[in-house]
C-alpha cells in the first residue's frame, strides 16, 4: 500500500536490533485517515473470504481491527494480555513478545470466540509471528476457523510471514520491510 510505505519512510524511525518505531501514526498517536485507508485495503484483499469475526491482540491491533470490523459490519474480539477475574469460559495461550523480550499469557472468552467462527486476524506488526501463533492456538482451542491474517507492517527479515504462509494461511501485509540494517528502512515495492 503506497500511502503506508510513504508514511513509514517519512515518519518511521529505526533503532538498533531491527526495531521500527511508527508510534507517531500507528500505535501511540494514530492517524485515523490512514487507519481507515488501511482497513479499506484489508476489506478489498479479503473480499472473497467468508468472515464472521475480526480478532486481534491488545493493544496496538485494536484500532485497525475496529476499522476493519466497522467496514465489514462484524464484531471484533481482542485477546487480553491480563486475565480478568470476571472472564468466563477462558481460553489461554502463551505469547513471546519480541519488543518486550518476555512471554505473557493472552486470553479470550470462549463466549466471544466460538466453534464455527470464521476469524480474520488483524494486527499492526508481523515479525517473528509469535502473536499470530498464539492466536492460531486460541482459534484452535475454540474450534473456530482462521480464514486469514492481515498485518499493517511485516518485517520480512524476521520470517514470521514465511512461517504463516508455509502453514497455508492467507496472509496480507500492507507494507513489507525487507531490511532495517544500519538503521536504513528498506521497503518491498
Amino acid at each position: 500500500m503506497k500511502a503506508l510505505r510513504e508514511r513509514i519512510l517519512r515518519d518511521g524511525k529505526c533503532f538498533e536490533g531491527g526495531i521500527l518505531k511508527v508510534d507517531n501514526f500507528i500505535n501511540h498517536q494514530m492517524d485515523p485517515i490512514l487507519m481507515k485507508s488501511m482497513a479499506v485495503e484489508f476489506v478489498r484483499r479479503f473480499a472473497s473470504t467468508d468472515i464472521n469475526k475480526v480478532m486481534t491482540v491488545e493493544a496496538s491491533g485494536i484500532a485497525p481491527a475496529i476499522m476493519v470490523g466497522y467496514l465489514l459490519e462484524l464484531p471484533v474480539v481482542f485477546a487480553k494480555k491480563k486475565k480478568p477475574s470476571t472472564m468466563e469460559n477462558m481460553l489461554v495461550t502463551s505469547v513471546y513478545s519480541f519488543t518486550k523480550d518476555r512471554s505473557y499469557d493472552v486470553c479470550v472468552s470462549g463466549d466471544y470466540l466460538c466453534k464455527g467462527d470464521k476469524v480474520l486476524f488483524i494486527d499492526d506488526f508481523l515479525a517473528n509471528g509469535n502473536a499470530a501463533k498464539g492466536v492460531i492456538d486460541l482459534v484452535r482451542q475454540a474450534g473456530a476457523e482462521l480464514v486469514g491474517m492481515g498485518f499493517l507492517i511485516e518485517k520480512a527479515f524476521q520470517h514470521g510471514g514465511d512461517y504463516l504462509r508455509g502453514q497455508g494461511i492467507h496472509v496480507e501485509s500492507l507494507a513489507i520491510i525487507e531490511s532495517l540494517d544500519n538503521c536504513e528502512i528498506k521497503i518491498r515495492e
